[in-house]
């Protein structure tokens, strides 16, 4: 059987390492291979690995994140099946970073982050986790007999008879197509959508956006999560959740601190609590960015658990280990995507998706730290389970049995063709201002209207950024559409003209093209 997978972060790279053994796989990716925000990832990954704790407290900790909006099914698998996932990555040659003394039944070093109820948090070489994790797939698949396509962008998802049959793409070599037996989108988020984010420049949303166009269903794209702390320099460098869970603190330009005031896990509150009193501290201070303060953790100490970040302060002339550093919050991770059920299969038979470009449910409104490389892993090893399996007559969509949409929306995709061509700064501008740490009414309305006067390039002229420009312009769309339909607060979508969250609105919305 033939099996194009698209992207190459942990999600695609294990699929495809996974599906290799038995298919004919092509990974395509538009960059070089394991480039992705799985490279970029700090913190580590979730899993249950100490006597002291349960799947049962790690599934109530994402439950409480989620905000109401789990399903309770994803979250269930993804948090049984992590421990046996993460035994998979060891013997694709991870290392994880291991205790000097096992302690409470767990070999590895484990650590704290925002909303867990334990300390289970993995990571490899102190804070270079998602490398480690890609560096290692990517020395496996080249092992494999799959095929690699670097350099490669997917223009167009190929449909014949309400069945995805192959890819069209765009490389050196011009446009051509590919056809295949199914399909795997792992190309993950769309941090890019932003003015500000920790994403690297490869995530323009082109996994979601190719499905949109194919007439596949989408879920929950009005959650997209902020991380709280990013460095307030220029590119946004994400000062990992693993900081604050080791003992670093948030002040004000008074030398205060502020969490504490406003909830009782303060600093390691959900990261929608945190990002939007960031925010508002900041807004209080005329726009200055808030301080972390880790001196107390020690030089020592920050060397040798968090060598990378400690790095990254020096080069923009910062000592993590002497002095509190800027930080604020930036576009980090989309809760919504393509909606799947817990074998990644979409609404359209023969397309899976995997990763942050999926929806399954497992993160709700508010994604738990340190579960999406967990998830990414899980659902990939899920889905390369049932390639070959009859698709399902219902498509597998439990979770919309049980949690009717509250919402279905159309959105049109047509533009006027005299319309000016999107500019990319412009668009993350429009989506940054009023699409979101806080959302109302008229900000929407401006977004959405600055849209819908916006056309993308006429595809005859367009280069690999051009496509890239028509997904971020079809993607700002729906998100939008999303936002402005969901009037309460719930995990990160925060209305500021409907503050409150409304427990009759504990349910999806779904997007699919007019």
């Amino acid at each position: 059987m033939k099996v194009i997978v698209v992207g190459s972060g942990i999600a695609g790279l294990y699929t495809a390492v996974k599906a290799a053994a038995q298919h004919e796989v092509t990974l395509i990716t538009k960059d070089v291979l394991g480039e992705s925000n799985t490279h970029y990832a700090q913190g580590g990954i979730a899993a249950v690995t100490a006597t002291d704790d349960s799947v049962a407290e790690h599934v109530a900790d994402t439950i409480y994140a989620g905000a109401g909006l789990c399903w309770e099914p994803a979250v269930q698998a993804l948090c049984e099946q992590g421990p046996h996932s993460l035994n998979e990555l060891i013997r694709f040659g991870v290392e994880f970073d291991r205790a000097e003394q096992a302690a409470k039944g767990s070999e590895f070093a484990l650590g704290l982050e925002a909303a867990h109820s334990h300390a289970r948090i993995l990571h490899v070489g102190g804070d270079a986790t998602g490398a480690g994790i890609s560096n290692a797939l990517v020395q496996t698949l080249k092992r494999s007999k799959a095929r690699v396509l670097e350099h490669t962008l997917v223009t167009d998802l190929v449909v014949d008879s309400n069945r995805v049959v192959g890819v069209s793409v765009f490389s050196s070599e011009g446009l051509e197509t590919l056809e295949a037996d199914i399909v795997v989108l792992a190309s993950g988020g769309a941090g890019q959508l932003y003015r500000h984010t920790t994403n690297p420049a490869v995530t323009t949303g082109d996994g979601v956006a190719l499905a949109l166009r194919a007439g596949a269903v989408l879920a929950d794209l009005e959650f997209y999560q902020f991380h709280p702390t990013a460095l307030a320099v220029p590119g946004s460098f994400l000062i990992s959740e693993a900081v604050r869970g080791e003992g670093a603190v948030l002040i004000n330009n008074r030398g205060e601190r502020f969490m504490q005031k406003l909830h009782p896990m303060a600093e390691l509150a959900p990261r929608d609590v945190v990002a939007r009193a960031i925010q508002r501290e900041m807004l209080s201070q005329g726009g200055e960015p808030v301080m972390l303060d880790a001196t107390g953790l020690g030089a020592d100490f920050l060397s040798q658990r968090f060598p990378g970040i400690s790095a990254a302060c020096r080069s923009y002339g910062l000592n993590l280990a002497k002095q509190p550093i800027p930080v604020t919050p930036a576009a980090h991770y989309w809760m919504g995507g393509i909606a799947t059920d817990v074998f990644g299969r979409s609404s359209i038979p023969g397309l899976f998706a995997v990763g942050e470009v999926a929806c399954n449910g497992s993160h709700g409104a508010n994604r738990l730290a340190s579960n999406s490389l967990l998830e990414s892993l899980v659902f990939a090893d899920r889905a390369s389970s049932v390639l070959d399996q009859p698709w399902p007559a219902d498509f597998g969509f439990a979770r919309f049995n049980d949690q009717p949409p509250m919402r279905e929306l159309e959105v049109d995709l047509g533009y006027p063709s005299d319309a000016p061509v999107v500019d990319r700064v412009e668009l993350q501008t429009q989506m940054w201002d009023n699409v979101g740490l806080a959302r109302d009414d008229m900000g929407l309305r401006t977004a959405r209207n600055a849209f819908r006067a916006w056309r993308p390039q006429k595809r005859s002229l367009r280069l690999f950024t051009d496509y890239e420009d028509a997904n971020l312009l079809d993607l700002a769309k729906v998100v939008t559409a999303a936002a402005l339909a969901r009037t309460e607060s719930r995990g990160a979508h925060f209305r500021l003209d409907h503050t409150e969250t409304n427990p009759n609105f504990a349910r999806p919305i779904t997007v699919r093209k007019a």
